[in-house]
Formats: C-alpha cells, sequence, structure tokens
C-alpha cells in the first residue's frame, strides 16, 4: 500500500508543477518570451507519463519499499524545489527564453548550470528503484539521456547569446 501512496504523491506532485509551468510559460510569452525545441515537448510528456505507468504496472505484490533510494529521491526533491525557487517566474517545463531576461546564477545555479536535469536524471533511476524495478530505471534512464542530450543543445544554443553578454 506505500508503494501506492508513494506513487500517488508523485503524480500529484507532477501534475501541480505541470500547472505552475504552464501558468509561467503563458506569463512569459505574453511578455514576448518564444518558445525553443518545442518538437521535443511532447516526447518528454509521453515519456515521463510512460515511465510511472511502467512503475504502477510492474510493482511486485507485495510491493517492497526499498528506504536508500527514497531517501535520494526525497533529497532530488529538495533540490528540484531550490531549483524552482531560484528560477521563480522563469520556470517552465519548456524551453521559453526572454533576449532581455537575465540569467539565474543564483540558488544551484551557482553551480551548475542545467541542476533540474540533474534532478530529472536522478528521479527517471531512483523511484523504479525505491520498488525494485532495476528494468524500469535502465530503460526509461536511457530513453530520458537520448531526449536530455537533443534537449540541452536546444537550451544552450538559445542561452548561448545571453551568456555572451
Amino acid at each position: 500500500m506505500i508503494a501506492y501512496a508513494i506513487l500517488a504523491l508523485v503524480v500529484a506532485q507532477r501534475v501541480a508543477e505541470l500547472a505552475y509551468a504552464q501558468h509561467n510559460t503563458r506569463a512569459l510569452l505574453a511578455k514576448g518570451a518564444v518558445e525553443i525545441g518545442r518538437e521535443h515537448y511532447p516526447l518528454f510528456v509521453l515519456l515521463h507519463a510512460a515511465w510511472l505507468i511502467a512503475i504502477a504496472l510492474t510493482l511486485p505484490k507485495p510491493a517492497p519499499v526499498h528506504w536508500v533510494p527514497l531517501s535520494g529521491y526525497i533529497a532530488l526533491e529538495i533540490l528540484r524545489a531550490w531549483t524552482m525557487l531560484a528560477l521563480g517566474p522563469y520556470w517552465t517545463t519548456r524551453i521559453i527564453s526572454r533576449a532581455d531576461a537575465p540569467l539565474v546564477r543564483r540558488g544551484p545555479y551557482r553551480f551548475v548550470r542545467h541542476p533540474n536535469y540533474i534532478v530529472v536524471i536522478g528521479e527517471i533511476a531512483l523511484l523504479p528503484l525505491v520498488f525494485g524495478e532495476v528494468w524500469v530505471a535502465a530503460t526509461f534512464s536511457l530513453l530520458n539521456a537520448v531526449l536530455l542530450l537533443w534537449r540541452i543543445r536546444e537550451e544552450e544554443s538559445a542561452l548561448a547569446p545571453r551568456r555572451a553578454l
């Protein structure tokens, strides 16, 4: 039962984050921002939905809960919150860029360029491991890596003119 509660919390968090991201996206676009890499976004939505569905459908009976990966997952959620707070109204699930917007250099952005991607890499690997689903972790980590390489290339290209300033 605890496994389903954990999954329900993750799904609720994702839905809330999507609502927040959509709010920020609309506001940024209204202020003249543009979306970059629109063609890959549906693939991320599909990947994340399939990841959660795969976890739910392959839960062993009874579903074990491994506390070490769960602790790591919780730590990643703290990093996610820190990242979202650092970006504030610029945090979205899409690549939305305004040429006149400053680059964020506070919070985890003081240390790495893409902290949210570090979070996502860890989440996709760790959540299935919480339930002992090694093949789900491996399969979706590989698929995520392919998509992230594409996305980071797009995002770096969009940010390059602002980094040069």
